[in-house]
């Protein structure tokens, strides 16, 4: 018992230690225990401003149909908003505005221009046929699905071709190897390639940006469905041919097939690591159905405003206080080590929002305030039902015990259904547009409920047993037990006096 004991107030102390590293020296050099990056605090853009921009569908040579354009307005907007959370930028809020508009929203971010590029692209990745025909990297192609747009014909128009080498080799390599060596070049060449695979079929929960062997940066894909099997045998039919993987139109590497590819994995090697990270975000989220154009960008501020956001912080801080005040005055005992695991509820819940992250918004504050609410909530049940142990004559250690074990039953219930809700709130903010910020307040009120119950009944619980350790328990007084005043004898020769 006393070593079971000692293990847990070690485990936390330990966890109190990395949750103050955390919470209190966010840039610390980590990489000697394998972690690195830091761990700074994400706002969402009503505590820090950020940007706003709106995206306009361009209009094609032929109308589309009103239903066909909302179903892809909306397929746009699930993929605008994956590709911005993929980029790192925290809680973005993208939003259908009528029948044509899509309002992007990126918290932090003051000049989104990089992001909004990633965003506009359109994605959409081919291996095509090219037999014989070396295709330069950079040129401008007619594939199955389409030619290239306006705008790539208009900044062609007019070039003369002039390759340029490019300096490295664009390379995919499975478990065969193609290679090749490409020259740079700006223009349409007129031709309609036969598609052989097309990035709908690209698994994106298995594309992944990092570096090759040899150092250079490279992304790696899986293919799904058909995919794996149409690769395979064109590359088995066509040794030695041209098979170049185009992106947008745009030819981004023209390798020779030199061996058969099987399984549909393979390697994109690209000029840069951003350059990698920019194309795995678009591989990995999808294609967008239509093409968008930026009609109006500005600089959004904090809707609470820096005045808000402090009083909020007053608030909160003022809040806590009585809350600790009030258990430490009517349990006493239990009542201060509550103080305490509060306190260590607050530093690991903030440790697990930096080192998650999680982006803090009003809503996500509301969320963690609400289940301080919960951790209070949870001693009280225990208090209560310690109390109830020591008026029926136990042992002050015994009737710890008993606590526990007889408040274990409703705090579960009452968690277990404020975790399942907050499950259905995520759910319903990852699939319903613009309900972002419903998620980030079902995240930071799961992760939150989660500790609080934890603290509740493991840190609470080994506080409470190490003072009522060993020979010197504290008397009930202490947990809100007071002794009763003894009573005076009655006056000898005093009796009761017959009833007539």
């Amino acid at each position: 018992m006393r070593q079971n004991l000692a293990a847990m107030v070690a485990f936390i102390v330990l966890l109190v230690i990395v949750a103050s590293g955390i919470n209190f020296w966010p840039n610390a050099d980590l990489r000697w225990i394998g972690i690195e990056k830091a761990f700074p605090i994400k706002l969402g853009l009503d505590l820090q401003g950020g940007s706003q921009v709106v995206l306009q569908v361009r209009p094609g040579p032929t109308p589309i149909a009103p239903d066909v354009l909302a179903a892809n307005l909306q397929a746009a907007r699930d993929v605008i908003e994956s590709r911005a959370a993929g980029s790192g930028v925290s809680e973005p809020l993208v939003q259908v505005q009528g029948n044509n508009r899509i309002i992007v929203e990126l918290p932090g971010v003051q000049h989104p221009d990089e992001v909004l590029k990633t965003l506009r692209e359109t994605g959409f990745l081919e291996w095509i046929d090219a037999g014989t025909d070396p295709i330069p990297v950079g040129s401008l192609i007619t594939t199955e699905a389409g030619a290239p747009s306006v705008d790539q014909l208009a900044a062609a128009n007019g070039v003369t071709p002039t390759p340029s080498t490019i300096t490295g080799t664009q390379t995919i390599t499975t478990t065969g190897t193609v290679s090749s060596t490409a020259a740079l070049t700006s223009y349409s060449n007129g031709k309609v390639y036969k598609v052989v695979v097309n990035g709908a079929e690209i698994d994106g929960t298995k594309v992944t940006a990092g570096v090759d062997p040899q150092g250079a940066p490279m992304v790696s894909f899986t293919l799904k469905g058909d995919g794996p099997r149409k690769l395979q045998e064109y590359t088995q039919n066509n040794l030695g041919k041209y098979m170049p993987i185009v992106l947008d139109k745009r030819v981004i590497s023209s390798p020779i097939i030199k061996g058969v590819i099987p399984g549909g994995n393979g390697q994109i090697t690209t000029n840069s690591q951003s350059e990698g990270q920019k194309l795995a975000i678009q591989l990995r989220y999808g294609a967008l159905p239509v093409t968008l154009d930026p009609v109006q960008q500005r600089t959004v501020s904090a809707t609470l405003g820096s005045e808000g956001v402090s009083r909020s912080i007053v608030a909160g801080i003022v809040g806590l206080s009585l809350v600790m005040l009030f258990m430490l005055l009517f349990y006493r005992l239990p009542g201060l080590l509550a103080d305490i695991a509060l306190i260590i509820f607050a530093l690991i819940t903030f440790a697990l929002f930096r080192f998650i992250p999680v982006t803090l918004t009003l809503a996500g504050i509301a969320g963690f305030i609400l289940s301080i609410g919960m951790a209070v909530d949870a001693n009280v049940l225990i208090f209560a039902r310690i109390r109830e142990e020591l008026r029926s004559g136990k042992t002050v250690g015994a009737a710890v015990e008993a606590g526990f074990d007889h408040a274990w039953p409703s705090i579960r219930d009452s968690n277990a259904t404020t975790l399942i809700i907050t499950l259905i709130l995520y759910w319903f903010g990852s699939f319903v547009g613009g309900a972002t910020v419903i998620k980030g307040f079902a995240l930071t009120l799961f992760i939150s409920v989660a500790v609080s119950l934890f603290t509740a009944i493991t840190i609470s619980r080994t506080l409470l047993r190490l003072v009522v350790s060993g020979n010197r328990a504290p008397s009930r007084w202490w947990f809100g037990i007071d002794t009763p005043k003894p009573v005076a004898p009655p006056p000898s020769g005093a009796g009761t006096q017959p009833v007539s």
